[in-house]
């Protein structure tokens, strides 16, 4: 049998790899599998080795490839190993988004939200991990900017800048409206001159000695006890419970500072940040602690 006699007509390719006429003639005029010959009516003619080469042109269009990357594979330009690897991270970055958008859509359908509200968390769950950081950063920078870098307020912008370097691959939908919520919280004027007077006020300024805070444990047990249990703390009660956490024979003036000097770092707004970051690192949730020391605060002041 001649070499000619072994070639393979379209009609004859495509039954054998069961490609329709019309796909193995498009890919033949991209050059991806071309014709080993002509017959003498013109018609193209494959060896029998465009079986395997259509087998894996098939194989790598199913996966995803471009024609220009497969052609690039058949005559070894690139590896297969190579576009394979190119290919899986930008499958696994779509994948991302995929999630990502799933879960907006989810929380839409399961809650509701005004068009402004999903517009928001679409734009801020898209963004790259370099985008979201930014958002932080210069919230950060503007911030503490001319703080000493090695003092409290140093400490306190590289906690804050504390974010995950992704979202998760399926985020949930409380970790969704965190970050809505962190978004709107950092972009506030007014929340931010609150975390640049703690950051100020935790800065050191001179020898004078700050007041001693108390054991934030007691605060806790007692003052948060107070606040579940809806104890006014200008009542009589209020203040037996004032005296388990700080000593009865402090005097008012020393009160007074006390409460001026607890009330400088607390804020139920700055909590809240650090409780949603807390959600966006996947940590575990925190009680919140402001609304007892601002229960103490007030009965100092009483």
């Amino acid at each position: 049998m001649s070499d000619r006699a072994a070639l393979l007509t379209i009609g004859e390719l495509a039954r054998r790899t069961g490609l329709p006429v019309r796909t193995i003639r498009f890919w033949s005029d991209n050059g991806v599998v071309e014709p080993t010959d002509r017959s003498t009516g013109g018609y193209r003619l494959y060896d029998p080795d465009a079986v395997a080469r259509l087998d894996l042109v098939r194989t790598l269009r199913e996966l995803g490839l471009d024609l220009d990357t497969v052609r690039r594979v058949l005559a070894r330009q690139v590896t297969v190993h190579d576009v394979a690897a190119a290919h899986l991270r930008a499958v696994e970055a779509e994948l991302r988004t995929l999630h990502v958008r799933r879960a907006v859509l989810r929380r839409v359908a399961r809650h509701g939200t005004t068009t402004e509200e999903m517009r928001l968390m679409h734009e801020l769950t898209r963004m790259s991990a370099d985008e979201r950081q930014r958002i932080i950063d210069d919230f950060v920078h503007a911030t503490f900017d001319g703080l000493p870098t090695d003092g409290p307020g140093g400490h306190i912008a590289d906690a804050m800048r504390a974010l995950p370097a992704e979202l998760p691959t399926d985020p949930t939908s409380e970790q969704l409206d965190a970050w809505v919520e962190l978004a709107e919280l950092v972009g506030d004027e007014a929340f931010r001159a609150r975390v640049r007077e703690m950051a100020v006020a935790g800065a050191p300024t001179g020898p004078e000695p700050r007041p001693q805070g108390p054991d934030p444990a007691l605060v806790a047990e007692h003052a948060g006890r107070a606040v579940r249990e809806g104890v006014a703390p200008q009542s009589a009660a209020g203040r037996e419970v004032l005296h388990r956490i700080v000593d009865p024979a402090l005097a008012p003036a020393d009160r007074a500072r006390l409460a001026d000097h607890l009330a400088t770092f607390t804020d139920v707004r700055v909590e809240r940040y650090w409780q949603l970051l807390g959600v966006l690192n996947g940590r575990p949730p925190f009680p919140p602690q402001a609304p007892a020391f601002t229960w103490l605060i007030t009965a100092l002041r009483a």
